[in-house]
């Protein structure tokens, strides 16, 4: 079975700039990973005329697939089109389908169509017509000496459709792809080399045809095991087994699986238990809610949350004592274990969470300098608190807390809730 090599060209001066994140480009290499195409070569090229067409050049040199996203707009900054007309040797040509589509975009949003917007319906004569359905710049799709390429709008969620409808749908078409299968376990509250540490053997123990990457980002570290063969269901089998192998050893850490977020397991296990949360957040600011709340029917399970910035409103809202308060200060064990307490009551919820800390990037001290936060969570009989020494970046900070405040109350919920 041959590799099947892909090339990602991403077009427009606002990407060298860094004026918009390339997003499309990471999501690309995911997606392809998935199906078994190995992504040889990332470019990013700006809206110059020379630049793009050596890059296709060099695209077509090294790659089975090419996929291009940007440059389609209807401006004379766009350059995509004619050159990909330009590189191919055909005229650019109206095509009746395409400017219907893009009249019929126009008229269910009561848009009054230009007519740029109508040479968005003009593709090169050599290419096959893909139409977009949630945006007004179609799809191209070429295929010369082997090679196939597609090219994309720029716009994330108008690419993914077309990645998702035509391009990975077609693949399976156009070559004899391995069959992989991947899954991910995701744990909190652990780093990367202490897990390491804790797994050495069983992963170096792991049949030649399962292989494991860590994958670390704030908070959390994702082990993910891909299997390579030619049978699905016995991949999946042998990836499962594994999995079944590894869980006892890390299990207080893993809270879900594949694409489940920290906020998303909570939300389940509060559900299931019917059990409800309240949040007073201080260092975080809101954040943590926010979190929580970005999952439908956080309402099941969500009463109330609270932002007491001020020591003033610890006292009055939460019931913090001045005492408290006035020997421990605000970033204190002490203070956030009667914060937890206090949100708890104020909100008639099961667990009641908290944090205050020195988010920075002023305001520490020799004895809590920037980055030291306290969480806690509280039920009926019990509260636990634990302290954080995390960084110098304010919003890193935040987003830190968020995550190890959330794992807190996993951790408490099954540990009481039983």
């Amino acid at each position: 079975m041959q590799l099947v090599k892909a090339e990602i060209i991403a077009i427009g001066d606002e990407l060298l700039y860094g004026q918009i994140v390339d997003t499309n480009s990471h999501w690309i290499s995911q997606e392809l990973d998935l199906v078994g195409v190995k992504v040889v070569q990332k470019t990013t090229v700006g809206d110059k005329r020379e630049d793009i067409l050596a890059a296709f050049e060099a695209a077509e040199k090294r790659a089975d697939l090419v996929l291009i996203t940007g440059g389609l707009g209807p401006t004379q900054d766009d350059l995509t089109k004619p050159l990909l007309a330009e590189y191919f040797h055909c005229p650019i040509k109206e095509v009746p389908e395409a400017v219907e589509a893009i009249t019929a975009f126009f008229k269910r949003r009561g848009r009054e169509m230009t007519p740029l917007n109508v040479l968005q319906g003009h593709l090169p004569s050599c290419c096959t017509y893909v139409p977009n359905e949630v945006g007004t710049a179609p799809g191209m799709w070429f295929e010369r000496n082997g090679t196939y390429w597609m090219s994309m709008p720029g716009v994330p969620h108008e690419m993914k459709k077309l990645m998702k409808d035509f391009v990975l749908p077609k693949l399976p078409t156009l070559f004899e792809l391995p069959v992989i299968y991947h899954k991910v376990i995701k744990t909190a509250g652990i780093g990367e080399s202490w897990l390491a540490d804790m797994i050495n053997d069983w992963e170096n123990a792991l049949p030649e045809n399962i292989k494991l990457a860590y994958l670390p980002s704030l908070g959390h570290v994702k082990l993910r095991l891909t299997g390579f063969g030619t049978n699905h269901q016995e991949i999946q089998q042998a990836v499962e087994k594994q999995i079944q192998l590894v869980l006892p050893r890390i299990q207080k850490y893993v809270y879900g699986f594949n694409e489940e977020r920290l906020e998303t397991a909570i939300g389940k296990l509060l559900r299931e238990s019917g059990k409800t949360v309240a949040l007073a957040e201080s260092c975080s600011g809101g954040y943590i809610s926010h979190l929580i709340t970005t999952v439908p029917g956080s309402s099941q399970y969500l009463q109330g949350a609270v932002v007491p910035y001020h020591n003033e409103f610890k006292e009055k809202i939460l019931s913090v004592s001045a005492k408290t308060l006035e020997t421990w200060g605000a970033v204190s064990e002490q203070t956030v274990q009667e914060m937890s307490k206090g949100v708890r009551e104020l909100f008639h919820a099961d667990f009641g969470i908290s944090s205050s800390g020195v988010a920075g990037p002023d305001g520490g001290s020799p004895e809590k300098p920037v980055g030291t936060v306290w969480i806690a969570c509280a039920g009926k009989d019990f509260v636990e608190s634990k302290k954080l020494q995390l960084t110098q970046d304010r919003m890193l900070n935040i987003q830190l807390t968020g995550v190890a405040v959330l794992n807190l109350l996993r951790i408490c919920i099954e540990k009481y809730d039983k």
